[in-house]
């Protein structure tokens, strides 16, 4: 995201170079139609991707022969101007939109909206409503056949899902499959096409519409979704498996083969769903949630199904734990980071199996916009569970892992409490819980939001109003004191027993220290503070270094006296 001085800058530069294929300029009063947004939005991003650059540009109030800011009045409500984003995913095709949508205040009386249009996925032009369009100077016009198919061809050759299968026919096609991915269809294309009519189109029709195949010929793509098991071998020497694990005081196994349409459904019901209670504080009642989501579960499944390298010959491995799963994939993280999309700030801009991901989103079965392990987070959180952690470490594999158990009961507890928390602040707290490393900025934030208490490295979760643990008591024990408090329970103890030795203040003191330090970091502060005592001249040691005995300095005496 741009802030008002880089959108201004932009802006200048665009106008500079002036209008070519990437670039649009509308002086629009207060309406355009979204047809035509559409159209614009098919062509630009067309374009875009013939001229291998990253995003091309739609942009309402300059004029687009003075080259002058003008104004635009064009959806001036912000969530209204936002909702376009959603208005062209259900025209375009693939559902693709803008990549941001800026509202720039040139002055008081210039307004400037600027569409970012992301580039059209390697190997897929972008449609809208079913037409492909291009530019020709100022003007819209038909997207050739040669530019469809010089798109087209991008990933043929490099997207492994994208290859067809020459022996294959659609007698090796589940016909259970079949069904539910015709059904699948039509929900999502409910306000596209009948139903009815649907379910008349010819099986090479519909499976060309679903992206499946190519000119009715079955790709690898049509196998791993609907292919019938005993097909597995025309994908050859690549598996098309996913294996369930069961690990602990019980062992188990079992693996599932063709079609993955059908067997993330099956390898969701092995997994053991019970309901667990979380107990809020002051409340007899419990809240009562599943160990695990299915809509978190089978996305994770089918990410791993979408993203999985399947050049590298492994297979997907859902390892179940009393309390997690671990799903397991072979490839790297292709595009950008977890955190990334974690938080939603993040569309993908290419795929590894481009074509795959194609069908899989017109069969309901992913989000192609990034989304879907948000999705997931924001699922964990009404949970009151831990968030879901990614481990890229290994440039080979990805593996997921998805909580189905309280890990810091303080944390749910005060998601329970607060549910007005914004998502960056939970994003935080569960790093928090999980003692990984926070900025600076970030611990600044949330000890100042009362979120959080402990010194670096041992931070904790707060226990606010003490409501987040069993008991007030529990509560004493795992915050933080003051350093002012520790040195006045080592002035009390001395002034009534004339003197203590190390032991003794060791005795006096661990039993109030923060239950978060280790027993070393408790002797380390321990020192420090009677350091920082013998030179502030409030004691003195009247002992040996190796065996100090500490008494109280004589000027505090006095002042005491």
């Amino acid at each position: 995201m741009m802030n008002a001085q880089a959108m201004l800058q932009k802006l200048n530069s665009l106008i500079a170079t002036w209008e070519n294929e990437v670039v649009e300029f509308k002086e629009v009063s207060d309406s355009y139609a979204t047809s035509d947004i559409g159209k614009y939005f098919s062509a630009l991003s067309n374009e875009a991707n013939l001229r291998g650059v990253e995003c091309a540009w739609l942009i309402f109030g300059v004029n687009n022969k003075t080259r002058e800011i003008t104004t635009t009045a064009f959806r001036t409500d912000p969530e209204r101007l936002q909702s376009t984003k959603h208005q062209i995913t259900q025209g375009a095709e693939p559902n693709v939109t803008f990549r941001n949508i800026y509202e720039l205040y040139v002055s008081n009386e210039q307004r400037v909206v600027l569409f970012e249009i992301p580039a059209a996925p390697r190997g897929m032009p972008v449609a809208w409503n079913g037409h492909y369009y291009a530019r020709a100077g100022e003007s819209l016009k038909g997207l050739g056949v040669d530019k469809q198919d010089e798109i087209r061809n991008q990933t043929l050759q490099t997207d492994w899902s994208a290859q067809v299968v020459p022996n294959a026919t659609v007698d090796d096609l589940d016909s259970v499959a079949l069904e539910r991915a015709l059904d699948l269809f039509i929900r999502k294309h409910a306000n596209r096409f009948n139903a009815d009519e649907v379910r008349g189109w010819p099986l090479t029709t519909f499976l060309d519409r679903a992206k499946l195949t190519q000119n009715g010929r079955l790709t690898r793509t049509a196998l791993l979704l609907l292919g019938k098991s005993e097909a597995a071998y025309l994908l050859n020497p690549h598996p098309a498996q996913i294996t369930w694990k069961l690990e602990g005081v019980e062992r188990a196994y079992e693996h599932f083969s063709l079609p993955f349409l059908l067997s993330t459904t099956q390898v969701y019901q092995k997994i053991r769903n019970i309901q667990l209670r979380i107990l809020p504080h002051d409340e007899l009642l419990p809240i009562e949630v599943s160990k695990y989501d299915q809509k978190v579960v089978l996305e994770a499944l089918h990410n791993c199904i979408a993203h999985q390298d399947y050049t590298l010959s492994g297979r997907i491995l859902v390892i179940e734990q009393q309390d997690k799963l671990i799903f397991e994939n072979v490839g790297s993280f292709f595009e950008g980071t977890p955190d990334d999309y974690i938080m939603g700030h993040r569309t993908p801009l290419r795929y590894r199996n481009a074509f795959l991901v194609e069908a899989m989103a017109t069969l309901n079965m992913i989000d192609k916009m990034g989304y879907g392990i948000h999705d997931m987070a924001i699922s964990q959180t009404k949970r009151y569970f831990p968030l879901s952690d990614y481990d890229t470490s290994n440039e080979h594999k990805v593996r997921l892992t998805i909580y189905g158990e309280v890990v810091d009961e303080a944390y749910s507890r005060l998601l329970i409490q607060r549910t007005d928390l914004p998502f960056e602040d939970v994003f935080a707290l569960d790093r928090v819980q999980k003692n990984l490393t926070l900025t600076d900025q970030t611990i600044t934030h949330l000890r100042r939001s009362g979120l959080i208490e402990g010194r670096k490295p041992n931070l904790h979760v707060s226990a606010i109003i003490a409501a987040v643990t069993d008991n007030k008591a529990q509560y004493i024990r795992t915050r933080a004191q003051d350093d002012a408090h520790y040195a006045k329970l080592i002035v009390d103890y001395i002034e009534q027993y004339r003197e203590a030795t190390r032991q003794e203040i060791d005795v006096l003191l661990k039993k109030h220290l923060s239950d978060a330090l280790s027993e070393q970091q408790k002797e380390a502060k321990i020192s420090n503070l009677l350091t920082n005592m013998r030179r502030a001249n409030r004691i003195f040691n009247s002992g040996s270094r190796t065996k100090p005995v500490w008494r109280i300095a004589e000027r505090l005496q006095k002042e005491n006296a």
